[in-house]
């Protein structure tokens, strides 16, 4: 296995007390993947993608990455958040080759590369744009660009699309897939849209409520085109919404207290393109 989570365990100081938002995590990822985590909000989804970014550390438990194990963030390992976190004043080229320039490349290698990327997210003609001059589409696809300009292993995605209107994410989804089935990078993406896992991912990880636990993992079978019949997908989303729902329960009535009123299966009436989109 390429990414190794052996007995994770996380909490973090809330009030004076220890809250435990991880525990006892053990998950295999493989090289080339493209993994989707979802789960109720709070279950630790970001903070075990955090993780392995080395961007945090667990207080028990370690995690590898190629037989190595992660104790601080690495070259091998890029994050893509919900915020572009684009640099305002710089153009889009200027962007995707600052990571290069700070590693030490020359300034015609770096540009040359760069366009290679952008070329790859059909932003060839905005190199010289800024940020301001983009959509939220064109500035998350930069972000991506700059994030595959370093050849990473890992593509560590949290959230990515969850601010982008829907046909925006359509399109987003579309030229993902691609970039990944032609670099094959090793994607492990955080999201609360069931449909977007279910459509993206090799497999599903569903995490239950704090403190998040692996509840169940989802093989999805793809086609040689790599476009699933809505009925497969649908039964696939319909699955996961069966285990997440009683998990949703907890943390409902946990925030509404007295105030908690749910029906059985009420989650199971929504079909929406959206479907679990708040999850």
């Amino acid at each position: 296995m390429y990414v190794q989570i052996k007995d994770v365990h996380k909490s973090f100081l809330k009030d004076n007390e220890q809250m435990k938002v991880l525990d006892n995590i053990n998950l295999d990822i493989e090289k080339g993947s493209f993994v989707s985590i979802v789960g109720p909000s709070g279950c630790g989804k970001s903070t075990l993608l955090n993780l392995i970014a080395g961007l945090d550390q667990a207080d028990e438990g370690a995690i590898y990455v190629n037989d190595e194990q992660v104790t601080k963030p690495g070259p091998n390992r890029v994050v893509v958040f919900q915020s572009d976190g684009l640099f305002p004043w710089m153009t889009v080229l200027d962007n995707v080759t600052y990571g290069l320039k700070l590693n030490g490349m020359s300034k015609d290698k770096a540009e040359e590369k760069a366009l290679e990327y952008l070329q790859m997210v059909h932003l060839s003609k905005y190199v010289d744009s800024y940020p301001h001059q983009l959509s939220g589409g064109m500035k998350q696809r930069v972000a991506i660009a700059r994030a595959l300009v370093m050849e990473p292993d890992i593509l560590l995605m949290d959230e990515p699309f969850s601010a982008l209107d829907e046909q925006t994410r359509m399109v987003l989804h579309h030229e993902l897939l691609k970039i990944w089935q032609r670099t094959k990078v090793t994607i492990f993406f955080v999201t609360h849209n069931i449909r977007e896992a279910v459509q993206l991912s090799e497999e599903v990880i569903v995490f239950a409520t704090r403190p998040g636990r692996l509840k169940k993992v989802f093989s999805v079978p793809t086609s040689k085109d790599g476009i699933m019949p809505d009925s497969v997908t649908m039964h696939i989303e319909q699955q996961i919404l069966d285990v997440l729902q009683s998990e949703i329960e907890k943390v409902l009535k946990e925030e509404m207290g007295s105030d908690y009123s749910f029906k059985t299966n009420q989650l199971h009436r929504d079909h929406s393109d959206s479907m679990g989109s708040n999850i």
